[in-house]
């Protein structure tokens, strides 16, 4: 099952385009341009689920905002996590909002329009961010 519903991601209009990682690898590959993602975009936002497969949400958290490359890319931690612990670590590894998923689909919805209207509306962000990476977990392939 996948966490991330595409009623809700196609609800609310996402700026210029979304990509879906498989899980923490495919991130990092994507936002690395390596792999399969050679061509890929640089995104300007990446929605990111601590409960990844592969590799943890924290852990591909610390690689982008160690990566002099990546680490103005805005992360918005969006987790069904409440655990103090994890809002802690999201914060120190230098995420820029956490967000608790809520599991009713219409509240969901709304958060993910609040974050687009917040980070792709209403904050001023380079040229280049034009596109969102959204790591979800439960999509193996």
């Amino acid at each position: 099952m996948c966490s991330w519903p595409p009623e809700a991601l196609a609800r609310y209009r996402v700026h210029d385009t979304l990509h879906v990682a498989g899980d923490g690898e495919q991130a990092i590959q994507f936002l690395r341009r390596t792999g399969d993602f050679t061509n890929a975009p640089r995104p300007g936002l990446i929605l990111l689920d601590l409960n990844l497969p592969r590799r943890s949400g924290l852990e591909v958290l610390a690689d982008v905002k160690s990566d002099h490359d990546l680490r103005s890319i805005p992360v918005v931690i969006l987790t069904t996590s409440q655990a103090e612990e994890d809002i802690i670590r999201s914060y120190s590894l230098h995420a820029n909002a956490y967000v608790t998923k809520p599991l009713d689909f219409e509240r969901f919805s709304e958060a993910l329009r609040q974050i687009n209207d917040f980070f792709l509306t209403l904050v001023k962000l380079p040229d280049w961010a034009c596109t969102i990476i959204h790591p979800r977990e439960g999509d193996h392939e």
